[in-house]
This record gives structure tokens, C-alpha cells and sequence, in this order.
């Protein structure tokens, strides 16, 4: 009887060390994740430099700017997830660049619009808002805007520019795989600033097992996150492209014409 009871013990504690086993090991095929995007990429020669920053980052480049679209080229063959960053309508109605959408734009001129900026960069896997914070707040723009990603298989990431942003929502009734941003890294160019910044997208990381950043090619920027990224694997997290973060694999190489 004593020798039943002894093997029954093992055997309830081979149970549970299994279970504790099973547990970590589902642990660590959950890896928090983050993607880091950085925005505003072709008008500056120097923004090639921040081609060189380690790992999976996702660029996202200005439609018909000087640099863009050689410099996006070069991100795609290096196998980085490439953005176009379209310019949106802001609610202090600051200047827009070339590939801009208003909101006195009806649906076929938004359309056009986005379709000349993807004839120049046809591998771009979807799009993310420059400015908008005025533009992302209207439906039915933001409607039009995901029909047309939704029609050629394309993303969407909501800079978030706005609390009120409509983006998602629209995404959402389209059937558009979105996300939005979590995390602005340098509004502040310091680098106790970046740092905090960067803080604070590991901690959200960690607490939601994924997470957002934008930032910029600026010097100090680039600087900050040269020293920042490799420390992401002391926190047990992965630097991912942003489309490994969306449901459902993506068309890198839509072909789209401008006329």
C-alpha cells in the first residue's frame, strides 16, 4: 500500500512538473515583440543613414520626394518592410507635400492620388499618415482611402496624430489589417528624452506582448537607437518588421499603374 501511494505521489508531481514545463516553453514561443517605423524618409540625402540602424525596422518614405524612391529600393532589397507615407490634411492646415490628401478631395482624386504614389513604389506593403490630424478625423475620406488598400491587399498603420482619428475604425469596416501606433520616440531630439521613449515601448511591450514606435531619421535619433536596439534582448524582445505584427500575410510586389 505504501509502495501505491509513493507511486502515486510521483506521478502527481511528473504532472505537475510537466505542466510548469509545457507553460514555459508557451511562454517563450510568445516573444514580446516590437516594430520600430521611421517616418518622413526621401526628401534628405542623409536620411540613407538611417538605412544602417540594426535589425527589422520598417521604413516608411514620402510619395514624389528627391530621395525616395531610390532610397526605398534599397530598404526593400535589404528585405526591410517599406511604408509610403502619405501626406494627410492637418488641423493647423500646415503645407502638404506632393501625394497629399485633402478633405476637399472626392473619392477618385484620393484615389488616383494613392495610386500614383504606389506606381513609385509598388513593393510598399501599405501606407501610415503624415500629419492628419485633421483628415484622419473625417470617415469618409479615411472610408475611400481603405477601400483602395483594401482592393489591392495593402495595410494601414494610424500615426495617431489625432485621438479622434477615424482611421481605424474605417479600417476595421473595410476588412484592412491595421494597427496603431503606440509610441513616438523623438518628438524630443535628446537623448534622455529618446531613451524615456524608448522606456516606455518595452514596458508596453511587455505588458501587451507587442508594441508600435515611430520615429525620425534624425542624427541624434539615429544615434540614440544605434545604442538602444541592442538592449531590447536583455528585456526578451524581438525586433520585428511591422507586417509580422498585422493577422495575415501581405502582396510585396503589387504592381499598380499611374494612369
Amino acid at each position: 500500500m505504501q509502495n501505491t501511494l509513493l507511486k502515486e505521489i510521483f506521478l502527481s508531481l511528473s504532472a505537475v512538473l510537466l505542466g510548469f514545463i509545457l507553460l514555459n516553453a508557451q511562454a517563450q514561443a510568445q516573444t514580446n515583440r516590437v516594430a520600430i517605423v521611421i517616418d518622413d524618409m526621401g526628401y534628405r540625402y542623409t536620411d540613407k543613414h538611417a538605412l544602417t540602424l540594426p535589425g527589422a525596422i520598417t521604413y516608411a518614405f514620402l510619395p514624389h520626394t528627391t530621395y525616395g524612391k531610390k532610397l526605398a529600393k534599397q530598404a526593400n532589397n535589404d528585405d526591410h518592410d517599406v511604408l509610403i507615407h502619405i501626406p494627410m490634411e492637418a488641423e493647423n492646415r500646415k503645407k502638404l507635400g506632393p501625394g497629399a490628401l485633402t478633405s476637399n478631395m472626392n473619392e477618385d482624386a484620393i484615389k488616383k492620388s494613392l495610386t500614383a504614389s504606389f506606381a513609385e513604389i509598388p513593393f510598399a506593403i501599405g501606407i501610415n499618415n503624415h500629419m492628419g490630424s485633421y483628415l484622419t478625423q473625417l470617415y469618409q475620406p479615411m472610408a475611400w482611402t481603405m477601400d483602395f488598400l483594401k482592393q489591392h491587399q495593402l495595410l494601414f498603420l494610424d500615426s495617431k496624430t489625432s485621438s479622434r482619428s477615424k482611421a481605424e475604425q474605417a479600417a476595421i469596416d473595410y476588412g484592412v489589417p491595421v494597427h496603431s501606433r503606440h509610441v513616438f520616440l523623438d518628438n524630443e531630439l535628446t537623448d534622455k528624452y529618446i531613451s524615456q521613449q524608448f522606456e516606455q515601448l518595452i514596458n508596453l511591450s511587455q505588458k501587451h506582448q507587442m508594441a508600435i514606435a515611430i520615429a525620425h531619421p534624425h542624427p541624434e535619433t539615429i544615434a540614440a537607437l544605434n545604442k538602444l536596439i541592442p538592449t531590447l534582448k536583455f528585456h526578451g524582445i524581438e525586433l520585428v518588421s511591422l507586417s509580422s505584427l498585422y493577422p495575415a500575410p501581405h502582396d510585396n510586389n503589387l504592381i499598380l499603374s499611374s494612369d
